[in-house]
């Protein structure tokens, strides 16, 4: 009862007493009688009023929140955890939260991922923030038990003003206690109700089922905001009326910056971040980087220190077990060894029996992505034992991924153009601690070996592919086989250094010279160690790095390595061997890229010589050497010259190895740079539309023959006047370059340089001059001063000034173009 209607009751009793008893003494007085009645109903009224400005200040005009310092349910508080440190790299995902628990609405948020991201803390600061704005908060702590869990919901909605006479309804059966619940929270705004670390949503209840039905007791229709925090990443477990806000790893800078929040002493801020990057930008990993940094007693006390020890001690720093981790999941979440457990344990209860050792599996591989095909049923079974099939390999791995143990890259968004390839990656340390907790030598040797086995298998499937079909898994496969060289030496080396081979000659012809790298470098030092410096292998493998060198840009170090090869081979194999002449063809190439080209041509035309001699006019190596010599006459300004000569090789490479032959397009395209020299410019835009059309078809999109292709045309609708079409398609390949061979490959630069003259000829000649002072400062620190694209590059930024000031007119050096 109210303190005004206890008011009302007493002096109803009074009046009644008055009229119906036998009054006192006093009341015979009748001033005194009514001088009291007067009294008590001013008082009342000041109550009544008093009541119900008290209501007025309350969510909704409901009743007045009980301060939550007073308020605990079960014995566990409802306040919401104190955050220690300032939150780093989550500004936008809490500003999506503020902007929700700020509107004038509610719904429901779910902050989801993998353990070990910082989802309670970003929690814990929404809930600050939103108690700072003037919202009531409360703070539930998922325990596993959905009556308690209704308990908790049923206290925080009473704390909103749900009457006790609704609950006595509920607990007497007249009415739902969910709905009653909810029905209340719908009409009730301002508040903000936390339930955190929900990972078992599927037991939240009441019944069984999903959240998504919102019939259960996490619903997204109340007045204010529920804020769930999840494991559980999946948008089918929480409906399409849940705003899902998945977390990632923190950026490198967010992470240095929590790095060096705890331990400012520690070292730099390149220090700090490099250490970040090492622990995967994983909240988790950082923390208990930072809280051991901050301990004056710790054995290492800088980043530098700890992250190189982590190469040795890593079970010791992040890999340790800790005694309370298997009782207490509260402890398990705190433990970076411990904390992915639960998730495992949570898919084998709810029947994902794979799950684990696939992860497993997939943590002996490398850190970078796995090609789908590659995880089979078979290989399953052959390691672990345990029976499999497509489909619970498929359950597993989608089990895996709802919980954010396993990511898949480029699912979302794909390659433009390119074939989707389902891929399979692990944070690196989920990855790094999975393969630490697994026995040795037993049963891990036994599945490395099975994974070499499958792939080899896969390599072997990739090259036998017709065309470009297997180019994105080779690039995917790359970088698990150098380990599998390392673990067949010397046992089965030949076999597995031929598997390293011909993935290398697979990416060859996809033009992924980044990865062809990484296999030509640990192929030639195998050899070298193997079978000696001067074996017919090892000289062809370092053949081959010194062309992938050269696809790469670096020139220098290619003409380095081909003369030493090309010197190796004419004492090993005599100067008329055919491997011989291609060394001798494959230096005066690279001397060509690197701007000798007089020395080049001079090459060219004895190596020609010698193979119309030894091959025969008509070999595809003659009329390679052929093409050859016919760009350097054009680099020379031997245009007429060049160009008779790439008609002849067009008309031999048609003849000889057909139409579509990427030689024979590679022709075409040299015959339309030729013609475009000697001033026929629409015959070469022709000609460049013609060959990119047709190396779209052959090579694919992202071909680097096909990119050169798009950048030739651009360059031939320049000529033409084309000036807009001309700038746009230059800045789509700049990108593309870019993304594909990297900001600092030669022919990115190329890009730049051409993207910077289409724009003066539209005449943004301020856009012009700031891109080519930046293409001369990158050609400076990559081909050096005195290169010719240099020299090229210094003379144009003169133009583009000169230009700018509007004095005189500008002649662009244009730079050699190549297949």
């Amino acid at each position: 009862m109210s303190g005004s209607s206890a008011v009302v009751a007493f002096l109803v009793a009074i009046v009644t007493n008055y009229v119906t008893a036998e009054p006192p003494g006093w009341a015979e007085n009748t001033i005194v009688v009514w001088s009291v009645f007067g009294a008590l109903a001013v008082v009342s009224l000041g109550l009544f009023f008093w009541e119900r400005r008290l209501a007025a200040g309350a969510p909704d005009g409901g009743r007045p929140p009980v301060p939550l310092g007073r308020v605990a349910a079960g014995g566990h508080s409802m306040n919401p955890p104190a955050v220690s440190a300032r939150v780093r790299g989550r500004e936008a995902e809490l500003e999506r939260i503020g902007a929700l628990v700020g509107g004038s609405g509610g719904g429901m948020v779910v902050v989801c991922g993998a353990g070990g991201l910082g989802k309670t803390t970003l929690a814990a600061e929404a809930a600050a923030q939103a108690r700072a704005r003037g919202r009531v908060v409360v703070w539930i702590r998922w325990r596993d038990d959905p009556e308690q869990l209704g308990q908790d919901l049923a206290q925080a909605a009473h704390i909103l003003g749900l009457p006790e006479s609704r609950l006595e309804e509920a607990r007497t059966g007249r009415v739902s206690l969910v709905d009653a619940v909810w029905e209340h929270l719908a009409g009730v705004k301002g508040w903000l109700i936390v339930v955190d670390n929900v990972d078992a949503p599927s037991r939240v209840g009441p019944g069984s089922g999903l959240p998504a039905a919102y019939r259960g007791w996490l619903r997204p229709h109340g007045g204010g905001v529920l804020l769930v925090t999840s494991r559980d990443t999946s948008g089918q477990t929480w409906g399409p009326d849940a705003d899902l806000l998945h977390l990632q790893p923190l950026a490198d800078d967010a992470g240095a910056a929590v790095l060096l929040d705890a331990a400012p002493h520690a070292g730099t801020g390149n220090e700090a971040q490099a250490l970040a990057v090492r622990l995967g930008g994983l909240p988790l990993g950082l923390n208990a980087a930072g809280t051991y940094l901050s301990v004056p007693t710790s054995r290492h006390r800088t980043f530098a220190a700890y992250q190189h020890a982590l190469e040795t001690e890593f079970a010791d720093l992040l890999g340790a077990e800790d005694p309370g981790a298997a009782a207490d999941p509260e402890a398990a979440r705190r433990v970076v060894r411990h904390t992915w457990d639960l998730s495992l344990d949570q898919l084998h209860r709810d029947g994902y029996t794979l799950a684990r050792p696939i992860l497993q599996l997939l943590s002996l591989l490398e850190p970078a992505p796995v090609p789908r095909t590659l995880m089979t049923a078979e290989l399953v079974t052959g390691t672990t034992g345990l029976p499999a099939t497509a489909a619970t390999v498929d359950t597993a791995l989608a089990g895996l991924h709802q919980y954010g143990l396993l990511h898949t890259p480029g699912a979302d968004e794909p390659e433009p153009g390119s074939p989707a390839v389902g891929q399979l990656q692990l944070h690196p340390l989920v990855r790094e601690v999975t393969a630490h907790t697994l026995t040795r030598p037993e049963p891990t040797t036994t599945w490395l070996t099975a994974i070499d086995e499958h792939l080899a298998q896969a390599v072997a499937t990739v090259a036998g592919m017709p065309g470009r079909a297997g180019w994105p898994t080779a690039r995917l496969l790359a970088p698990h086989l150098p380990a599998h060289l390392d673990r067949n030496t010397p046992h089965n080396s030949t076999t597995a250094r031929n598997t390293l081979d011909d993935l290398a000659n697979a990416l060859n012809a996809a033009g992924a010279a980044s990865e062809e790298l990484l296999l030509r470098r640990h192929i030639l030092d195998h050899e070298s160690t193997i079978l000696g410096p001067d074996h017919p292998h090892t000289l062809n493998s370092r053949h081959n790095l010194a062309n992938t060198l050269n696809d790469l840009g670096e020139h220098r170090r290619s003409v380095d390595l081909h003369q030493q090869v090309l010197t190796d081979y004419e004492r090993v194999l005599g100067p008329d061997h055919p491997h011989t002449l291609t060394s001798r063809s494959n230096l005066a190439a690279a001397l060509g890229d690197l701007g000798e080209h007089q020395q080049a041509a001079d090459l060219h035309q004895q190596v020609l010589t010698d193979y119309e001699r030894v091959l025969g006019p008509d070999h595809p190596h003659t009329l390679t050497s052929r093409n050859n010599l016919a760009n350097t006459l054009n680099d020379l300004g031997e245009h007429q010259q060049a160009a008779d000569l790439h008609q002849q090789v067009l008309t031999d490479r048609e003849r000889v190895l057909g139409p579509d032959h990427p030689d024979t397009l590679g022709s075409r395209n040299n015959l339309a740079n030729a013609l475009r020299n000697l001033g026929e410019h629409r015959r070469a835009a022709d000609l460049h539309q013609r060959v990119l059309t047709d190396r779209e078809r052959v090579l694919g999109p992202d071909h680097p023959h096909t990119l050169n292709s798009r950048h030739n045309l651009a360059n031939a609708l320049n000529d033409l006047g084309e000036h807009q079409q001309a700038a746009d398609l230059h800045q789509q390949v700049l990108t593309d370059r870019e993304r594909v061979l990297g900001p600092d490959h030669p022919h990115t630069l190329r890009s730049r340089h051409s993207l910077a003259a289409a724009l003066g000829d539209l005449g943004e000649h301020r856009q012009a001059v700031n891109l080519h002072q930046r293409v001369l400062t990158d050609y400076e620190r990559v081909l050096g001063p005195d290169h010719p694209h240099t020299l090229t590059s210094r003379n144009n930024l003169a133009a583009a000034r000169a230009r700018l000031a509007g004095s005189g007119r500008r002649r662009w050096w244009q730079l050699p173009r190549r297949m």
